[in-house]
Order: C-alpha cells, then structure tokens, then sequence
C-alpha cells in the first residue's frame, strides 16, 4: 500500500466537491497528454508514467514531465496529489506553474521518492488566472541515471468547474455585422418564457424606430438554449449601430446596408495570399503586419520545398513542390484539402459566370501581385494551388506515374511560434494515393476548362495532367493513405474512393465532353452534405452549374437532387434557434464549413430557381456564423463585437507573442466540436452542449483552427452573399 505524505501549504477555501483539473492522471493506455522535455524520454509502463531521467544536467527544470492548458483562477487553492517511485532514492521538485512565458511558480516542493510507492498531496494557492497552467515534475541535476513512475496524478481546487463560468454575452444575438436592406432581419433570443416577449429596435441614438414581440422557437437542442426569434425584416432604413433590445437585455451593435459583405467578400479571398508557401508576403499588399519572408524556398533553415524527397523507403527521388498554400494551423501542403478549396475558388469563378456577378469576376478585386494581369483574381489565386498540384504528381518513368504524392510536410510536429522561413524540420513527400490521384484530376480538368480563355497553355497542361491521374488511378484503385500517418501533418486517410472517382470524371466530362467518363459520374448528393473526404456531391453540384455540358437526363436529376437537399437545409435554418442549415446531435471538427457548404447548396438552389427563401436562407447562415449563435460568438476574425481572434496555428500568434499579429480579418475559426479533441477543449468545455463546445484559444487545435478549405467555403458564400444575395 501507498505510504501517505501531507504537506499544507495553504487552508482550503471552500467545502464545495473539489473539481478535477488534470487529464488522464490514471495513464491506463496512453499519456497524453502528458509531455516530457527531450532529455527525458517517456512512456506508460503497467499504469504508470515511467521517465528515463539522464545524468548530467545542471537545473531542475532540464529534465521534467508536464501537463499543460489547466485552467487556473487567481487566489484560489489547489492540491496536487500522486503517487511515485523511483529505482533510486532521490529527491524530485512537484508543482504548480505557468507552462508559457513568464513560467510563474504557483508552489513547488520537494518530494522523496524511492523504490517504495508513496502518496505525496501539496497545496497551494494560484497566483493569477490562465488557461496555460503546468503541473510539473522536475528532476534535473541528477548525478546519475534513473526511472520515475508516477500514478494517480490529480489537481483540484478553483471555484469555477471546468466548463462552467462561460460569459456569453447578452441574451439577445444578431449578426453583428449587419444586415441587408431588402434581406430577412431576425434575432434569436434566449429567454425563458413560454409566451412572447417585446422587443425594439433602436438607432445609433438610442432612439426606438420598430417594435414587436417575439415568436416562441421553444427548446434548442444544439445549443440548450430557450430561444425566442425577433423578425424586423420590415425595418429598410440604411444606417450603423443599431441595437435590439428586449427587457434590460440588448445586443451587440450592427449596421443595416445595401451591401454588408462586400468586405467580407475581399477578405475571405485575400487569406490565401496571406498563407501562400514559396513567395514573400509583400507589405505593399498584405499590410506590414503580416509581411513575411518567403518560406520553405529551400533557403537555411528551410529543408524545402525545392527538393523534397520521399520517405525513406517509399522512392528514390526528389521533387519540387514549392508553391501552393499551407493548409491550416501546421505548414503542411495537401492535395485531397489543397484541390477542394481550388475547385471551391474556381468554382466561385464559374458560378459568377453564369449569374452575372461581375465584381467576383474582377481583375483588380483584391491586394494581390497579380492584380492588373487581365485575369480575374479569383482565378489567379487558384491558379497558386493548383500548380502545386501539378508539382506533386508522380513524375514519367517511375513507378505509379501519374498518381499523386498525398502530402508534403515536416517529419515532426513544430512548436507553437514557427514561421514559415523559420521552420528547420526535413519535410518528406508521403506516399501517392488513389484519393489524391484523383482530387489532383478533378481541379486539373477545371483548371483546364476555365483558364482556356486566359492562358491556353495553362489550360492544356492542366488537362494532360487530368488525364495521366484519371488513367494512373483506374489503374491503382485502391492506394489508400495510411490513417496513422499523423505525426507532422494530418494523416487525410480515406479508403472510399468512389466519390472521387466520381467526382473527377464529371469534371473530365465537363471539359472534354468525352462521354467515357459518363459510366463514373455515380456520385449523388445527400443531406449528409460534402467534404473534403465526401466528394461525391460535388458530381450533383458541377452538373447544375453547367447544364449545357451533361445529357439532359442527368442534369434532370441533379437539379431535383439539389434542390430536395436545399430544402432540407433550409428547413434547419427555419426549424432550430439558431439559424444553422447544418443539424446534428453531434458539431463536427469545423462545424463552420458544415454551415458553409450548405449553405453553398441553398445558393446553388436559388441559382436555379431564384426563389427567394433560398436566398433568405443562405444569408441567415451568415447571422450564424457572424454572431447569430449560441456562444453570441462571430466565428470569422475582424467581423462582430465578439470575433474569434486567437485561431490555431503557427504564423499569426498574437495570443503567444504580442509582437506578431493575430489572424487576418476574413478568417474562419472551425468553431463548436462536441469531440472535444485537444486537451484545451477537454479542460475547459467538459460537458458543453454540441453548438457550445468551442473556445477561442489558441491551443484549441480541434474548435479554432483555421483551414483552406473552411475559408474557400466562406469566400464562395460570401461572393454570392455580397453579389446575388444583396440584389
């Protein structure tokens, strides 16, 4: 049995049921997410957390464990409790700390730990509130080598329960960017009530200029609110700063106008400029903010990306794949992500043809180097993705010619800063997949078709690169990407690769008219909607942009499919409190570009049709994702009163270094994720309901991150919104 050892540092301040603060202080499969300094390797032996402590170093501090992101409250008591051993009788350091700059000591302690398990229990009071607390296990200075083990690790104390304290702002929630003169108007408010409520509607002055009382929407269940909705649809005066008041309660400030997205619809765009890999970042169109040298260039640090090899044992040559964008919070470059926000942007392009939006289809419409070349800029940024693309195909003469490499990036993780011209990890070539092949094939067939008026021999290379990846994958079906391959990147693993299949013949269909890819045109699309890993309604979509290119049957029944899916989505936004067309007992990792891509649905129905509820409802997805939501949150950084700003990744990092900047305006956090998948989400959101559980940290990889293929979705939605939807 344990041996118990009591060392009081400060009185209990309360009586309340302690809360727990550490994750998997048990260790019965895994450690995480527990760390050890790299002097120090770990592991999880019988239950237990055993270090290997090196001799040798000089400060306590050289060789530790560590668990990161507890949240703390200033003043309060908190008692760390374990159990240890060691295979030496030696003396360690425990305690309390914040884990980032300036490393405040909370307490630390001395414990005497030998072969014998003891039960060691310190307490001591916080000195400051953060979410980027340490527990810590030190022990560097030993003279000689030995193994730790630790067990049963808890921290309790605050008195806050993780989870609790959330400030949400006021109860009532609008989109708190504003509203379109001749668009739908409507709050959502969260009130108890069962019957109606009043409301006003008050100008910049405070004076009321409408009136009303609210419609009984009743229990919520994504978010667990009682939501009442305000409709002011009726109110057409332009003007800013508006407010919606019911009771004491009143919301965040908005603007009614013409146009409240026209900016949006820049911004959403110029994110990509702003994460291109290979190029510098000019002041002249970025801003001096985020100015930055041009990274993975092959220049010291950088181990790329001018000649980047396989991994070892996966082929014998070296490619560049220079270029392109990085894909979300890490540095990687991937082609199943990478080709879906391309075809997103072009697209964009087409759908823009087709309607008449001019503006999406300038030459000029963004700060971009390659404004004033007479070609849209829409598509000279896709163009920056998709000759990346062609760069990771599997070149003539080697084995799987024509297939594409899946991915390109670091061979470990990087810390947390890391500026892209800073990064010295190797970066590795992974091995080709069919889903790559294939998503390479469906954005090269598209690039091929819209790029033929602006740069024939463009187009051409695009299309030959289509069609060697369409042969190359009917001839290795079933090349899937392994799902463990996470370590320095996102693993993208998917072994259904029929929608792709699909997918990439109607978009060969599309441009070459050749009726040998009619047979693979499967793919439908459902309510499920589509993703990066779902591709087959994408088939549906490209059909009814392009009537004129498909047998009449065919664009019969996508168009009915469409629309049957709209309706659906629609049907989300009219029946929950908050108007998302995404419904689900469970919010996805990037939840937002669930809302998104429906929401590019509904536009893609009112394309068809000019129905005006679908337009409605493509722009009430835009209340959700700038405000009109349960956290009261805008989702899209430099939109709202209460914009996320602190978005996962390693090149805009304000929250870490007040020196750097924060993400750029126009870009899309992921938002709520109910599988809570980072430690910072697991502290701080335990228990949360589904449309809840995000938190804008920057540790947060799993609700906060930011990602191409979110912001193409945003940037496709904002054009129509900004365009057709302000009509």
């Amino acid at each position: 049995m344990p041996v118990a050892l009591v060392v009081t540092l400060a009185p209990a301040a309360h009586a309340d049921a302690p809360y727990e603060r550490v994750l998997n202080g048990t260790f019965d499969t895994t450690k995480a997410p527990w760390w050890s300094s790299g002097t120090t390797p770990s592991r999880v032996d019988a239950g237990r957390l055993c270090a290997d402590v090196p001799a040798g170093t000089v400060n306590p501090w050289d060789s530790m464990l560590g668990e990161n992101d507890i949240p703390l409250e200033a003043g309060q008591p908190y008692t760390l409790r374990f159990t240890a051993t060691a295979t030496a009788d030696v003396t360690i350091r425990a305690g309390l700390a914040l884990a980032v700059a300036p490393s405040t000591t909370m307490f630390s302690k001395t414990a005497a730990v030998t072969g014998t398990p003891k039960t060691f229990t310190f307490t001591g009071n916080s000195s400051l509130s953060t979410l980027r607390g340490q527990v810590n296990f030190q022990f560097g200075g030993a003279t000689k080598a030995y193994t730790f083990c630790v067990d049963d690790v808890s921290l309790t104390g605050g008195a806050i329960a993780p989870g609790g304290g959330k400030d949400y702002g006021s109860p009532v929630r609008v989109n708190q960017v504003g509203y379109a003169t001749a668009g739908p108007k409507e709050a959502s408010i969260v009130d108890a009530s069962t019957t109606p409520v009043p409301w006003e509607l008050r100008d910049r002055s405070g004076k009321v200029v409408k009136k009303g009382r609210t419609q009984v929407r009743g229990d919520d269940a994504a978010s667990g609110d009682h939501v009442h909705i305000a409709d002011f649809g009726g109110y057409r005066k332009d003007g800013t700063g508006y407010t919606l008041a019911v009771g004491a309660a009143v919301s965040e400030p908005f603007d009614i106008t013409r146009n409240p997205y026209d900016g949006l619809r820049k911004d959403s765009l110029e994110y990509f400029y702003l994460v291109r890999s290979g190029t510098p970042i000019d002041a002249a169109y970025a801003g001096d903010a985020y100015a930055r040298p041009a990274g993975h260039i092959g220049v010291a640090p950088n181990k790329g990306d001018t000649s980047v090899p396989c991994l070892p044992g996966t082929c014998d040559y070296s490619l560049d794949v220079s270029g392109g964008w990085y894909d979300a919070g890490d540095q990687g470059k991937y082609v199943v992500n990478g080709a879906l926000a391309a075809w997103q942007l072009m697209d964009s392009y087409e759908r823009s043809l087709s309607t008449g939006d001019w503006t999406n289809l300038k030459d000029g419409l963004l700060k971009v180097p390659e404004a004033g070349n007479r070609v849209p800029d829409v598509l000279d940024e896709s163009r920056w993705e998709v000759e990346f693309l062609l760069k990771m195909q599997v070149p003539a003469g080697q084995p799987l010619a024509g297939m594409a490499h899946h991915k390109i990036h670091d061979l470990a993780w990087t810390a947390l800063p890391t500026q892209p011209q800073a990064d010295a990890q190797p970066r590795y070539l992974h091995p080709p997949s069919t889903a790559a092949t294939l998503n390479l094939a469906a954005a090269a067939a598209q690039c091929a078709r819209v790029w033929q008026p602006y740069d024939r021999a463009f187009a051409a290379k695009c299309l030959a690169a289509a069609k060697a990846a369409w042969q190359a994958a009917l001839a290795h079906p079933a090349i899937y990407a392994p799902a463990d391959d996470s370590v320095g990147g996102g693993a993208y693993a998917d072994t259904n690769v029929t929608d792709e299949f699909s997918w990439a013949a109607t978009e060969l269909y599309a441009t070459t008219g050749d009726r040998t890819y009619l047979k693979s045109m499967t793919g439908r699309i459902t309510a499920d909607g589509f993703s990066w890993r779902d591709t087959g309604a994408l088939t549906d979509l490209t059909i009814a942009r392009l009537p004129w290119r498909f047998p009449l049957d065919r664009v019969l029944g996508a168009r009915q499919r469409v629309l049957s899916v709209a309706d659906q989505y629609v049907r989300n936004v009219n029946s929950q409190g908050y108007p998302n067309p995404f419904e689900d007992a469970a919010y996805p990792w990037g939840s937002t570009s669930s809302t998104t891509n429906n929401a590019l649905v509904i536009a893609t129905a009112y394309d068809l049709t000019h129905r005006p509820g679908y337009r409605d409802a493509v722009l009430e997805s835009m209340d959700y994702l700038l405000g009109r939501n349960g956290l009261n949150q805008s989702f899209v950084t430099g939109y709202g009163e209460r914009a996320s700003t602190n978005e996962h990744g390693r090149i805009w990092v304000h929250q870490l270094d007040p020196k750097l900047p924060a993400p750029p305006p126009g870009s899309l956090a992921g938002g709520p994720n109910s599988g809570l998948q980072d430690p910072v989400a697991q502290q701080n959101l335990p228990g949360c309901a589904p449309a809840k559980c995000y938190i804008d940290d920057i540790f947060s990889y799993s609700t906060n991150e930011t990602a191409i293929n979110w912001n193409s979705s945003l940037a496709w939605i904002a054009a129509f919104a900004a365009g057709t939807g302000t009509r």
